[in-house]
């Protein structure tokens, strides 16, 4: 009987070979994808205890209604709000926009930080008026529909060449006058959070990685261009740059509280990319390599669909 074939035992020689850049253990890592729904959102031991994952229908309201609460809390409580922000998924903000259109709630309080921008290798940005960019997103479904509510220009902050590199002493400044800072996050399909990618793990010592606030004109990994041409490109790959601008651990890190999502699934064709990146964040254990392992580390909730949870199993 012929040995059973997978990635496992038939990478080496193969277009795929390194493609990890040395760092992930493909056994390790399919260890955590043989798991049941009740195994995957179990709590680890390396697990925050504050830190909650929650299998539902749907990400994009559980997670606009968790922002707009921590918008309306900070504003009751007097307090000032550091928020970091992904471009996606979009339709999230439509529920914050509700909610706080809805409750009348200004948003002066909130100081955004978007944590990431399409860029060229030199960390040159795309244009914040091209389509497709996450400037030019980010006032199309949050802060123009926002009205007079919004966040102010003066306090919203975009992963630019000049202006990323200016985010951590922003935050510091922020959180000694008592801001509470949130990060809200998606979890992207080689666990990269924001363009953090996982062979940045390999320029640096841990000590280093965790210290690390952002980089500009990171070379992003096969998979994630993949990852955007489904989600944000129609597939159209040939529109999208090679490189990002992207915050980093020492600054996610930080945070108070996070919010996160995954929904990469396809029900309609029983099909899905991100169980795998899921149940990998979950029960991994936090490894450089591998981003998101960090995030059940830290207070906060990730929301994930139920498909993600498996099994994942070949048809």
């Amino acid at each position: 009987m012929p040995k059973s074939l997978s990635m496992l035992n038939t990478t080496r020689g193969s277009r795929l070979e390194g493609v990890d850049a040395g760092g992930w253990n493909l056994a390790r890592i399919d260890r955590c994808c043989a798991l049941s729904l009740i195994q995957g959102i179990a709590l680890a031991r390396h697990c925050n205890k504050d830190f909650k994952a929650d299998p539902v229908d749907a990400i994009a309201q559980p997670m606009g209604d968790a922002i707009a609460d921590v918008i309306q809390s900070t504003r009751r409580d007097g307090r000032k709000l550091a928020l970091i922000l992904p471009v996606g998924p979009v339709v999230m903000y439509k529920t914050v926009v509700r909610r706080l259109r809805l409750s009348a709630t200004p948003c002066d309080h909130v100081t955004t930080f978007n944590m990431d921008e399409w860029s060229d290798r030199r960390g040159n940005s795309m244009p914040g008026n091209q389509p497709g960019g996450f400037e030019y997103t980010m006032g199309q479904w949050l802060f123009n529909p926002l009205g007079k509510l919004t966040v102010p220009r003066s306090q919203r902050n975009f992963a630019t060449k000049r202006n990323l590199p200016t985010y951590a002493d922003k935050i510091a400044r922020l959180k000694a006058v008592g801001a509470l800072l949130v990060t809200v996050y998606g979890i992207g399909r080689t666990c990269h959070i924001a363009f953090w990618e996982p062979h940045l793990a390999g320029e640096m010592t841990l000590g280093q990685w965790k210290r690390a606030t952002h980089r500009l004109g990171v070379d992003l990994h096969p998979l994630t261009i993949e990852q955007n041409s489904l989600h944000s490109f129609n597939s159209r790959f040939t529109l999208i740059p090679c490189w990002a601008n992207t915050i980093g651990p020492g600054l996610l890190l930080q945070s108070d509280r996070c919010i996160g999502g995954a929904e990469g699934a396809y029900p309609e064709y029983r099909a899905q990319w991100q169980g795998l990146s899921t149940c990998v964040t979950l029960q991994h254990g936090p490894s450089p390599w591998l981003p998101a392992t960090f995030m059940p580390t830290m207070a906060g909730r990730l929301f994930f669909t139920r498909p993600l949870a498996g099994p994942l199993l070949p048809e």
